[in-house]
């Protein structure tokens, strides 16, 4: 076996060839987290209720645009939904808060909406905490 000695140059070269190669991965790896999270994003958006179902896409089929939107997003939701619509519910509202009931203040009960064993039990707990 022959002990090899690299110049400074080729120490350099390997040097940059290992970097580019790690900032390749690296840029792979942030390209498909950001397609991941951009798809989660339109399946709530399209009415998806079981974002599991997101492992179901072909995500090579994603094109992703230089701002890191994906392009067509509808087109990709409505072919799911097609095949797949146990994972999408009844639609989506912008507004989470009109479909909720209104709260109501609390409201007393009035002496004369009680039962007599009602009042009692009312007037006991007042005389018990003077």
């Amino acid at each position: 076996m022959s002990d090899e000695v690299k110049t400074p140059s080729e120490e350099w070269q390997e040097r940059a060839e290992h970097a580019e190669a790690a900032l390749a991965a690296l840029q792979a790896e942030a390209k498909a987290k950001l397609i991941r999270a951009e798809l989660k994003a339109e399946a709530v958006r399209a009415g998806m209720i079981d974002l599991d179902g997101l492992k179901l896409l072909d995500l090579s089929q994603v094109a992703v645009a230089e701002n890191g939107d994906i392009i067509e997003p509808d087109r990709l939701f409505n072919r799911l939904k097609r095949t797949k619509p146990w994972l999408f519910g009844g639609g989506v509202s912008s507004s989470a808060a009109a479909h909720a009931p209104r709260p109501e203040a609390p409201r007393q009960r009035q002496a004369s909406e009680l039962s007599h064993e009602e009042w009692l039990a009312a007037r006991a707990a007042l005389i018990k905490r003077r």
